[in-house]
């Protein structure tokens, strides 16, 4: 199954959602979509017929973290709800309605052969969201990232069937992107959702609370954790530099190319900008100043069979 479903067709499978209804309701959509994220979502770089399968699983991954990012939930409606659609993707429940997003991507991991672990670490990922509000230091932070990010990379591996010898290249190219997204974030993920995710330990070291994150810019000291984080993710961009030579597609290499060319760039903006007083992002023309060049790049290599840049070389200044 590499279609989806007509609007006409999706409404009669689908039930209105109705506040508090757990009966019949399972997504809370947010009205967020492949535009509204910082890097590309199934790119024209990536071929044609996969895209399709790319598209469902990103609207299963943006269902569920819709609903851990609903404030109206209780953490126990949230955890309910996502059980729910682990059961989907995992085919323990295949037929209520309100599951078609996951029932939807379950049919293309069937027809495509990927594993369903990527699905279901991401939901785990979603219901810690749901409980856990802090992390105390790094490390606790990765291994957040390690369920709510690398599957994402995973996947993308498996789906164009890539040695996965390239998982730790990917691993670290996905949690450089969930912390940059983090810390874009920082200041309205406190706000409305009571959810810091700054190392703790960074935090109380430079005589920091969560507190800080309500102003409406970074005192020194967070400007110190901010950047303690950054220097962090430039190092896994370090690791990440080397995934586009290690990938046999050449759709996914360009792709991831220009995924971490436009994460290097993010790094050094945020390093330059103060993420509580606006929001650090690249515009259209930005990002294609960016991307642009580095797929250029990482074609002219596969062409002429260049050597891969040396790791880190487009690394914060």
């Amino acid at each position: 199954m590499t279609g989806t479903a007509s609007g006409e067709e999706t409404a009669a499978m689908t039930p209105a959602l109705q506040e508090g209804d757990f009966g019949r309701a399972a997504e809370t959509p947010s009205g967020k979509g492949a535009g509204d994220e910082n890097f590309p979502v199934g790119s024209w770089l990536l071929p044609a017929r996969l895209r399709p399968h790319v598209a469902k699983f990103y609207a299963f991954a943006r269902a569920i973290d819709d609903v851990a990012d609903n404030p109206a939930l209780t953490p126990e409606d949230k955890i309910r709800r996502l059980d729910r659609f682990e059961d989907a993707i995992t085919g323990k429940e295949t037929k209520d309605p309100a599951l078609m997003t996951a029932h939807r991507l379950r049919a293309s991991l069937a027809e495509t052969g990927v594993t369903a672990r990527h699905c279901v670490d991401l939901v785990a990922a979603f219901k810690q969201d749901a409980v856990k509000l802090r992390y105390d230091d790094w490390d606790d932070l990765l291994g957040y990232c390690e369920l709510s990010a690398n599957p994402v990379g995973r996947y993308l591996l498996d789906l164009h069937g890539e040695d996965p010898a390239g998982y730790p290249a990917s691993d670290a190219l996905c949690s450089a992107l969930q912390v940059i997204n983090h810390l874009q974030d920082c200041g309205d993920d406190y706000r409305d959702l009571d959810r810091v995710y700054l190392p703790q330990d960074w935090m109380a070291a430079s005589g920091l609370t969560v507190e800080a994150l309500a102003d409406s810019e970074s005192p020194d000291g967070l400007r110190r954790v901010l950047d303690l984080c950054l220097d962090a993710t430039a190092a896994l961009l370090e690791q990440a530099d080397r995934l586009p030579g290690q990938l046999r597609s050449h759709h996914l290499a360009l792709e991831s190319a220009v995924i971490a060319a436009l994460a290097h760039r993010l790094v050094g903006e945020l390093g330059a900008r103060d993420p509580l007083a606006e929001r650090v992002v690249l515009n259209k023309a930005q990002s294609l100043r960016v991307a642009a060049p580095s797929a250029l790049g990482e074609l002219a290599r596969r062409i002429f069979r260049r050597p891969a840049p040396r790791a880190g070389s487009a690394s914060r200044q």
